[in-house]
């Protein structure tokens, strides 16, 4: 399993990227293997801004459908449209080119909340 050191995570198997005020966020490699073959991802709330812990879209497999939470408060500044044609690359290269949004962090302080990789991996491993 791939739980790269640089990124952060969430209890909810999101990962995120940061680089001063923006933050990268996709699903974990551990979650797009539980969920199986994505074949659509919904994300409706370009240019909102949206609460930690928040709904921010949804990614749909072939056997179920799973909420999208927020990791950190701010704005949604990007959706990766790449996933409208190829939702199967979260499936295939999840940290890289299956990243999904984009967000301008309104409140840092959040950040201190978020899992490394070590605890992340012990979070997994339940």
């Amino acid at each position: 399993m791939n739980i790269p050191v640089a990124l952060k995570y969430t209890k909810d198997h999101e990962w995120i990227q940061i680089e001063g005020k923006i933050a990268t966020v996709g699903i974990t490699d551990f979650a797009q293997g539980e969920l199986g073959d994505i074949v659509y991802i919904d994300v409706d709330t370009l240019d909102d801004t949206i609460a930690e812990g928040e709904v921010f879209g949804s990614v749909e497999a072939v056997k179920t459908v799973s909420d999208l939470f927020m990791p950190l408060t701010g704005e949604i500044i990007a959706f990766n449209e790449a996933l409208e044609d190829d939702p199967e690359l979260v499936n295939s290269d999840p940290y890289d080119k299956g990243w999904m949004i984009k967000i301008e962090i309104s409140d840092e302080s959040q950040i201190a909340d978020l899992l490394d990789a070590a605890a992340y991996e012990l979070l997994i491993k339940g």
